[in-house]
């Protein structure tokens, strides 16, 4: 374990996949974990019990965080209750596939709330609050989908596309108060998502794939615990692509 002074670290959607693996990864290096839900507590619940069986420690939070309200709230909450947070992983967020000429509005609503608002709202709140220190870290989970045309993904593509931005533009306005921002990218990662896929369809990834494998959660959370140490200080404003080489 890292020697950290109790720093903590803030994962929204962080009962499952990617969010998991970064809330647990964190918890390894010796963070203090804010685990963010929106509806699945008895998952949240999980990932604290496996971050303190690693001996660190953790608690849960209840968010809906394309809710500014909701989002003032926690942060409001957990800054009284913990004196600060040092580190924000912007996850939670929704993929929603439908090809352009049967996007619905709900569609296109629901990826601009979580997947942008979200983000925006948290990286706000979360910066209002590192300011006064001086010091902070946010990580932004995208897409490899942000730079590589996937059918069917037009909105999640967009969205991830203005993660990317934001990132870098974030970054700069922030530095001068010690505050970085960063990205990564995952690809085709072994979430429940790419579970639930016919096995002729993960054999057609898997061949566009140059390591012929997918990645795994967990290798996307060492990258995100690595980008919020002390040892990546003079990273700002980059998007860590994590694919296999998919898409180069």
């Amino acid at each position: 374990m890292d020697n950290i002074e109790k720093k903590i670290a803030l994962v929204t959607g962080a009962s499952r996949g990617i969010g998991r693996a970064c809330a647990i990864a964190l918890g390894k290096k010796g963070y203090f974990v804010i685990v963010n839900y929106n509806s699945n507590e008895e998952a949240a619940v999980e990932v604290k019990s496996i971050i303190e069986s690693n001996g660190s420690e953790a608690d849960i939070y209840k968010a809906n965080v394309s809710v500014l309200d909701e989002v003032k709230l926690m942060f409001r909450e957990i800054t009284k209750k913990y004196g600060k947070i040092d580190v924000l992983v912007n996850n939670a967020g929704i993929v929603k596939d439908e090809y352009v000429l049967m996007m619905t509005p709900d569609t296109i609503d629901k990826c601009l709330d979580l997947n942008i608002k979200g983000y925006m709202y948290c990286s706000q709140q979360a910066a209002l609050k590192m300011f006064s220190k001086k010091k902070g870290c946010i990580i932004n989970v995208s897409s490899v989908s942000s730079k590589l045309a996937v059918a069917g993904q037009s909105v999640y593509s967009a969205t991830k596309g203005a993660v990317n931005s934001m990132t870098a533009t974030m970054a700069k306005e922030l530095a001068p108060y010690g505050i970085r921002v960063n990205a990564v990218a995952p690809g085709f990662i072994a979430t429940d998502m790419v579970d639930k896929l016919p096995e002729e369809k993960k054999s057609e990834y898997l061949d566009t794939i140059p390591l012929k494998r997918f990645g795994t959660p967990e290798e996307v959370g060492e990258v995100v615990a690595m980008l919020a140490s002390d040892e990546a200080a003079y990273i700002t404003g980059q998007v860590l692509v994590i694919d296999g080489g998919l898409s180069l």
